[in-house]
């Protein structure tokens, strides 16, 4: 079954080097004919690895709301993210509570908002992980 034409599909990655230490994030979206629309990856400074998944997912709910999607299915390698912000685990952590809250609310800018668990090995998963370590390794030679 093919998703609705205004699908967007975001595979997102957070890194930090040290967790915590150094962190990036990234993500790649794609239409629903898995067309590549965006990609973006960024420097966030010291951070844990949690805090930069979350931070991906941001950037790229922003980045999604842009193209103006009806529904926009996030795929992540992080199993705390998808089941903390899918409601299956509570938010402990008081400064993923505040980003948590920043997604929910980027929610609203779309009819209908998924969330998937995939391995590192996904090949969308991978690129973005990809574009965390490059972005990384960037900072790291300056």
């Amino acid at each position: 079954m093919s998703k609705p034409a205004n699908t967007l599909n975001i595979y997102t990655d957070g890194a930090s080097r040290g967790n915590p230490g150094d962190g990036a994030w990234a993500y790649i979206i794609l239409d629903n004919e898995g067309e590549l629309v965006a990609e973006q990856a960024g420097y966030i400074g010291h951070t844990t690895n949690n805090r930069a998944e979350y931070f991906a997912v941001i950037r790229s709910l922003q980045r999604a709301k842009e193209l103006s999607p009806e529904r926009v299915h996030v795929h992540s390698d992080s199993q705390l993210l998808v089941n903390q912000v899918s409601g299956n685990w509570k938010v402990k952590d008081e400064e993923l509570r505040r980003l948590y809250s920043r997604i929910k609310s980027l929610e609203d800018n779309f009819s209908t908002v998924e969330f998937s668990h995939h391995p590192r090995e996904n090949t969308h998963i991978s690129k973005a992980d990809a574009l965390c370590n490059q972005c990384l390794d960037e900072i790291q030679q300056n």
